[in-house]
């Protein structure tokens, strides 16, 4: 078996600068910290921050007053901020300064009384969170159907936003259909899907011709790691988004296979090595790593 493992892969600045957060604020503050919804999406990550002292919710009635408060990397919307400050909660925004930009652009064309066309996933965090700074202005639309039916009042008053973590090729599809319909229609200053998800599906892209199946390590609530499983499924092959090494059925690969492994931004490097040992156990393998792109983004941690 030859294992082509993709790079960049793992942990972007974003899921690492949220990690750090509570990390800071569990030795500075002591257990209990608070943290409303997880910090990023992955049961690894969220159940080893649980064993140092986190305390995840779901909803802000779940914290005492007064207590420290982290909101996660998805971000939320105004309406979280005005119910932590009527509870005297002490928070800590970890929100990924990526999503921040797009809330910033939201707000912007808002402020201008433009329909906000949000491309994104109906129910994710980070989507609830931003159509939270202008739900009266934005509607939401996921697909090319959505893009070709959605209807707004002034053609010449529209914008589109995207949610940070979708597919480029999906989202390539979205924005051209909307463009041939609204040609006036804004695009934000910059493109809203974060570097990391492009890196990581530009990989996959240009490995998928070579392999003959994809493993993708990830959680099933991370919108871009199931976003790298589905373009490699788009792209004619078998692939599988796995958690850990433990949720692969040897069913699914063969001696002779070659096979990509990559991981979404949320997923750890030691659970990739895990995976590798695994395919160790279980084949003779040979491992090729393959880099597209260095990456050497950091963000500053907020004030804790």
């Amino acid at each position: 078996m030859d294992i082509i493992l993709a790079r960049p892969r793992g942990f972007c600045a974003g899921v690492d600068r949220a990690i750090k957060v509570v990390e800071r604020a569990l030795e500075r503050y002591g257990a209990p910290v608070y943290v409303l919804k997880h910090i990023v999406h992955n049961a690894h990550v969220v159940e080893q921050l649980r064993k140092q002292g986190a305390v995840f919710v779901k909803t802000l009635s779940e914290v005492p007053e007064g207590e420290h408060l982290l909101f996660s990397a998805h971000g939320v919307s105004p309406a979280c901020w005005e119910e932590a400050e009527d509870r005297r909660l002490q928070v800590i925004d970890a929100t990924c300064p990526l999503v921040a930009k797009v809330h910033q652009e939201i707000r912007r064309f808002a402020q201008k009384d433009y329909t906000i066309l949000y491309i994104g996933d109906a129910g994710h965090d980070e989507t609830l969170g931003a159509i939270g700074w202008a739900p009266e202005h934005i509607q939401l639309v996921r697909t090319k159907k959505d893009a070709e039916s959605v209807s707004v009042p002034d053609p010449e008053r529209v914008a589109y936003i995207t949610q940070t973590t979708l597919s480029l090729l999906d989202c390539e599809e979205v924005v051209a259909t909307l463009q041939a319909r609204f040609p006036a229609i804004a695009a934000p200053k910059k493109p809203d899907i974060c570097y990391a998800t492009s890196n990581r599906q530009m990989a996959v892209v240009s490995l998928v011709p070579e392999v003959d199946k994809v493993l993708v390590v990830g959680d099933p609530e991370s919108a871009n790691s199931c976003r790298l499983r589905d373009i490699a499924l788009k792209l004619g092959k078998p692939a599988y988004l796995i958690q850990d090494a433990s949720t692969i059925d040897k069913e699914w690969l063969a001696e002779e296979d070659t096979i990509l492994l990559t991981s979404g931004a949320s997923a750890p490097d030691h659970l990739v090595l895990g995976v590798i040992e695994f395919l160790w156990s279980h084949f003779s393998c040979s491992v090729d790593e393959r880099s597209f792109a260095e990456e050497d983004v950091h963000f500053q941690l907020p004030p804790i």
